[in-house]
């Protein structure tokens, strides 16, 4: 049976982003000053985001136009294709209908562009000349390479030392498109410096690598750029839910459920925000690794976004600022907490939430590929997981719809382990325990 890929002409590109948070049945709680414990106001962000960001992440507008040159790159992949997996149902024996909104044709193979192009867009646009950030598996950290490069801003990218290790490739990326890129835990600040000190071997954490590149963010043409999490993040992945609404209105379907990975909350609020505002029929179900399983074993609580205590304090799912998760293959999920966006809709019992184990992700993974011919990254491997157990247990046409957020053509030594049976299983509980006893 051909593969069914459901298109949307380049003039159905969406022209604005959808922001949730006027639709949600009450508001959600404000950051507060790590210093003062104040709730934050815009102008204690300017250190570190130009005024059109902040604008956007204080915002209670339902729908932000979205800046013409932003459409003009956007353009480059975008719409992206709507996948019916006929033979990924056809495996499974399913009567569910599976309907994958696939991301990995962006320039550098993930959804993160989605939000690097406007982050970039607007920092140039402010007079910014540099922009600092981290990245777990690397894809984060090439998107805001491409998109510096688009607007001739310099890039420092932080690298989760684990992954800088797995994923040589990405490194070389972000360098192609002229970044920097450091091993995070680093000598080149002061808190990479301790933690080295205390622990030479450390891995490293999206948390470390966060506070050290907003350390680095300190010149005056300097601002700090973040791949999840924040509501300007959010807001800039809605494109996603907003072409497969429409890819899936063609073809005259509604889901009934939909699913997608999530590690600081980005691709699922992307692909599922569109779809809350229409229904509330529809089952959402947010997909996380069990090595870091912030919205199913996390506190819902304020903390720091970063481990040494940087960021304001955000109300959200977490396992401790200073958790630091097992080296797991899929980096990009590798954070300690979850959007505060997400985070109090799930505490509103609008979303559910399922941790999902390694090796399982990677069988998924493997099914995956060798029925739909995509080898899917890690971290939306951990989403297909989930799509398979649904679908097994499905006794009537369920339509699900789920996202493959990047390609993982760049994590073949990952595939690699899973082949020869070598992938670990880590069981973080105790470590999760003792991060949460040390709360702000």
């Amino acid at each position: 049976m051909p593969q069914t890929r459901i298109t949307l002409d380049e003039s159905r590109l969406p022209r604005r982003w959808y922001n949730i948070v006027p639709d949600l049945p009450e508001p959600p709680p404000p950051p507060l000053h790590p210093g003062t414990r104040a709730p934050l106001g815009p102008d204690d962000l300017t250190p570190l985001f130009p005024p059109d960001l902040i604008a956007q992440e204080t915002s209670s507008e339902r729908y932000m136009e979205i800046p013409e040159p932003v459409r003009d790159i956007y353009r480059l992949w975008r719409p992206t294709p709507l996948i019916r997996a006929h033979r990924l149902e056809k495996a499974l024996g399913t009567p569910a209908r599976i309907y994958v909104k696939y991301e990995g044709v962006s320039p550098v193979g993930s959804h993160k562009p989605n939000t690097a192009v406007p982050q970039a867009y607007y920092n140039a646009r402010a007079g910014v000349r540099r922009l600092t950030t981290e990245t777990g598996a690397g894809q984060w950290g090439s998107a805001l390479a491409f998109a510096c490069a688009q607007f001739d801003l310099a890039c420092d990218v932080w690298m989760v030392r684990s992954s800088y290790d797995q994923k040589p490739y990405r490194r070389t990326m972000m360098e192609l498109f002229g970044a920097k890129v450091h091993a995070s835990p680093s000598p080149e600040t002061s808190t990479g410096a301790k933690i080295l000190s205390d622990d030479p071997s450390n891995p490293g954490s999206l948390g470390i690598a966060i506070s050290e590149a907003v350390e680095s963010a300190t010149p005056s043409d300097t601002r700090y750029a973040l791949g999840s999490v924040l509501n300007h993040v959010l807001l800039h992945q809605t494109v996603i839910g907003e072409e497969a609404r429409e890819q899936l209105a063609s073809i005259n379907e509604t889901p009934d459920l939909v699913i997608a990975c999530t590690g600081g909350g980005s691709n699922f609020a992307g692909l599922a925000f569109p779809f809350l505002r229409d229904s509330r029929e529809t089952r959402f179900l947010a997909a996380e690794p069990a090595a870091c399983p912030s919205l199913t074993k996390g506190t819902y609580a304020y903390d720091y976004g970063d481990t040494a205590g940087f960021t304001p304090l955000l109300k959200m799912h977490t396992l401790g600022h200073d958790f630091i998760p097992d080296p797991i293959h899929a980096g990009g999920l590798r954070y300690h907490g979850m959007s505060p966006l997400l985070s109090h809709i799930y505490n509103l019992s609008l979303i559910e939430a399922k941790a999902i184990p390694q090796r399982e992700t990677f069988e998924a993974a493997t099914l995956f590929a060798r029925t739909e011919g995509i080898i899917p990254a890690p971290e939306p491997a951990h989403a297909l997981a989930a799509v398979i157990a649904e679908a097994k247990a499905a006794t009537t046409p369920l339509v699900i719809l789920t996202s493959v957020c990047g390609h993982g053509h760049l994590d073949l030594a990952a595939y690699e382990s899973h082949l020869h049976g070598t992938l670990a299983e880590p069981d973080p509980s105790p470590r999760i325990a003792d991060a949460l006893t040390r709360l702000p």
